[in-house]
Formats: structure tokens, C-alpha cells, sequence
């Protein structure tokens, strides 16, 4: 029976999340499997993988055949690192301590590396916000302008009408005193 480590769709419309699981080769994509291995969502950012190393490096040494989205996901959580590193060890490359060390030692440094780029989302996500805050208050500036200078517009028309109604007041008493000494 010819095995495959391959991806088993769940989820709903646009937005699949997957079981990584060991089926034979004939089997459907979402059909029987013989083993779940993990889960992989690619909804997340970064996506998140939650697979059982031991069994997936044991499938692995066993000669299943991943997919390529599978091979990906084992390459960068270590499998075939691991399995790498025992193959020397078998070959009386280094021993078991040296294999386990030197695995260690890369996913430390690929902690590293992801504690990184976590680093640098969240910097550019703060730069966004302070860039967005700033062109709000500028925009908010500019509104407060806008309503000052309508409002002392409003307030010279008035402050003028107020005037005109003064001066067609007093030109209207100046013509009723004299239209009296007339007479």
C-alpha cells in the first residue's frame, strides 16, 4: 500500500483550513485516512501549524510520500531536518547528542528569525497607525479651519447687517425729527 502525507480540506467557502493526515495513495482527498498528523491554517498570519513531530518524522523515515504544500510544512517545522541528522547519526557522522544539539541550535535560530518578523509587523503596524493618526489630525485641522472661517463669516454678516439695520434705524429717525419741523 502506497502511503501519501497529504492535506485534508476543511472549513467553509474561502476559508479552508486542513488536517494533515497519512492516506493511502487511492483514497479520496477528503475520504478515509490512516493517521491525523496535524493541522495546518493558512488563514492566520503568519499561517499556524500544529503537527506531532514524532509521527510525522516516523511516517517520514517510513517512506510516505508527501504533497508538495506537505513537504513545505514538514521542511520548515524540522522533519527533514530530524531525519537528516539521524541518517548521520547512523552513518557514525556525530552521535545522537551532537544531532539533537545541532537541531536545537536551528530552531533557536529560527525562533530567532520568526520573533523577528514579528518584530518588524508590529513596528510597520505601528508606523501605519501613528501615519494614520497623523493625517486625521490633519484632516481634523483642516475641518476646524473651515467651520472658524464660516463661523467669523457669519459672524462679519451679521455684526454688517446689524449695522445696516443701526444706520436705516438712525436714518429713519433723522428723517421722522425732521419731517415734523417741516410742518
Amino acid at each position: 500500500m502506497a502511503t501519501k502525507i497529504r492535506l485534508q480540506r476543511h472549513g467553509r467557502k474561502s476559508y479552508a483550513f486542513y488536517s494533515i493526515v497519512i492516506a493511502d495513495v487511492r483514497a479520496p482527498r477528503d475520504g478515509k485516512f490512516t493517521e491525523k498528523i496535524g493541522t495546518y491554517n493558512p488563514n492566520t498570519n503568519p499561517a499556524t501549524v500544529d503537527l506531532k513531530f514524532d509521527r510525522a518524522l516516523y511516517w517520514v523515515e517510513c517512506g510516505a510520500q508527501p504533497t508538495d504544500t506537505v513537504r513545505n510544512i514538514l521542511s520548515d517545522e524540522g522533519v527533514y531536518l530530524m531525519k537528516h541528522l539521524r541518517g548521520g547519526v547512523k552513518k557514525g557522522a556525530f552521535d545522537e547528542a551532537a544531532a539533537q544539539a545541532k537541531f536545537e541550535a536551528w530552531k533557536a535560530d529560527r525562533q530567532k528569525g520568526l520573533q523577528a518578523i514579528e518584530a518588524k509587523l508590529a513596528a510597520d503596524k505601528k508606523a501605519a497607525d501613528e501615519a494614520r493618526l497623523a493625517a486625521e489630525k490633519a484632516a481634523n485641522e483642516e475641518i476646524a479651519k473651515k467651520v472658524a472661517e464660516k463661523k467669523a463669516a457669519e459672524a462679519a454678516a451679521k455684526a454688517e447687517a446689524e449695522a445696516e439695520a443701526n444706520a436705516e434705524a438712525a436714518e429713519g429717525e433723522s428723517t421722522e425729527a425732521e419731517a415734523p419741523a417741516e410742518a
